[in-house]
């Protein structure tokens, strides 16, 4: 539905036929997938032990196994629900390019079709255009939005809108914040200020930190999540533009290494267009 087919490729491989020649291939195809070095190594072994206990076995068989092999792997802890303290804080961080401003729309809405109050911090103050995106999503879902001026604190802006929230009742603050390269260190250092400020404005917040990431950008995407769990500990991901053009295969290399789980995946640019992580389907669709 989403992905470039590694099922496909793999029974186009074996053209019907496993044997030893295409599993010596295979290792390749599951790295351009992007499942990364370590499971591409362990899937292939896999595959290789079925082969050698079962010269006769199926394509098919075989795709069996790797997807409940690839399941059991990624099992992880739901993603943490709403918290009773109002508002429940969800801190939003990215790098530039990845989606985050309309992932934070796409989220808002979603919160608010289920009856929550929802408020949504503009902390990209140095971003004109990231604010007027926020804006017109606030204006079209009905979405109460706290902004500053241009160039002023982030931080603050988080502050006041904490506050502001608590005054109103809202029940969940979206904080939205500059694209940030994970190399860069003082935009990372500001992260943390904002994490601090958030918790003086009402203690334990941020109660999530959720990264966004390009599922488009492969391998790329696990170097950025690692960086950013370093300066800021992440609760959890969202991957964006898994639409038909991403490989797929990233969120698996990425949840195994972080053992983070995943909350939403986008697969447009449309408001309806994010949907619950289900790791099932997706390693179903996936192959």
């Amino acid at each position: 539905m989403f992905f470039g087919k590694i099922g496909k490729k793999i029974r186009n491989l074996f053209g019907g036929k496993v044997d030893e020649a295409a599993i010596e291939e295979l290792e390749q195809l599951f790295f351009e997938a992007d499942l990364g070095a370590k499971t591409s190594e362990e899937l292939t072994a896999t595959v290789r032990k079925l082969y050698k206990k079962s010269p006769n076995i199926t394509v098919e068989a075989i795709l069996d196994e790797i997807k409940k092999e690839l399941a059991a792997s990624m099992q992880l802890p739901p993603p943490p629900s709403i918290t009773t303290t109002t508002p429940h804080v969800i801190l939003i961080i990215g790098a530039n390019g990845n989606g985050k401003t309309t992932t934070i729309a796409k989220l808002a809405k979603r919160y608010a079709s289920e009856g929550k109050k929802v408020l949504v911090a503009a902390a990209d103050t140095f971003r004109a255009a990231a604010t007027e995106q926020l804006e017109k999503w606030a204006e079209s879902t009905q979405i109460e939005l706290v902004k500053g001026k241009s160039g002023s604190d982030p931080a603050a802006v988080v502050f006041d809108a904490i506050q502001a929230a608590q005054s109103r009742g809202s029940d969940i603050v979206l904080i939205d914040t500059a694209g940030r390269l994970h190399t860069k260190t003082d935009l990372m250092q500001e992260l943390q200020k904002i994490r601090r400020v958030s918790d003086k404005a009402l203690p334990g917040a941020p109660h999530e930190t959720i990264l966004v990431l390009d599922a488009t950008l492969g391998q790329n995407t696990l170097d950025q999540a690692q960086t950013f769990h370093e300066y800021t500990p992440l609760t959890g991901l969202i991957l964006t533009k898994l639409d038909g053009t991403a490989k797929g295969g990233t969120a698996i290399a990425i949840q195994k290494k972080l053992s983070l789980p995943i909350h939403f995946i986008g697969t447009g640019e449309g408001i309806e267009d994010l949907q619950p992580f289900e790791l099932t389907a997706f390693i179903q669709d996936l192959f």
